[in-house]
């Protein structure tokens, strides 16, 4: 579906399920007309400005990447077969890049990733050096379960992480 956006030194990768359906017809991440992801990365001080869907692989220039879980198929998460998730791919690919933190954008996310359901912010354990850290889903369908908290809580954490080691 949609290519991941990972090299070395990010300071989060956000790892979602797969590609909603809009995004995957726009072939950008998070492109759904009421998908609040560009929106809240902007809201919370992790981009300078609002990027727009099509403009996904600029993240990196704020130290940030992407990704999803399942490559092959597309849709809501309620909709996604268990069998499509590669765990291992994304488990490969930050023991790679090691990002300072994998942030899940929905709990389902997390818990393909960890095998065990989980509360927002972040979790015990780490993968290699990455802290993980799930958010609320920034999906328009997952309205109901948003809170801003979680994704202000991040970029502190971020920003505290970034000052601690003096830069990037």
């Amino acid at each position: 579906m949609l290519p991941d956006v990972l090299e070395p030194g990010l300071a989060i990768v956000f790892c979602g399920t797969a590609a909603g359906t809009a995004s995957a017809r726009a072939r950008a991440y998070y492109a759904g007309p009421g998908n609040g992801f560009w929106p809240t990365l902007h809201a919370v001080g992790l981009t300078p400005r609002r990027l727009a869907p099509a403009e996904f692989r600029l993240v990196t220039q704020f130290g940030l990447g992407l990704t999803d879980l399942a490559k092959t198929v597309f849709g809501n998460d309620d909709a996604l077969p268990r069998g499509s998730f590669d765990v291992g791919r994304v488990e490969r690919a930050i023991l790679e890049v090691r990002p300072r933190i994998l942030a899940f954008t929905s709990k389902r996310a997390a818990r393909e990733f960890l095998g065990v359901s989980t509360d927002y912010g972040r979790q015990p354990g780490t993968l290699g050096d990455t802290l993980l850290y799930v958010l609320p889903s920034p999906s328009g369908a997952a309205r109901s379960h948003w809170d801003l908290a979680p994704w202000r809580a991040l970029a502190r954490l971020k920003s505290r992480m970034v000052a601690a080691s003096g830069g990037g």
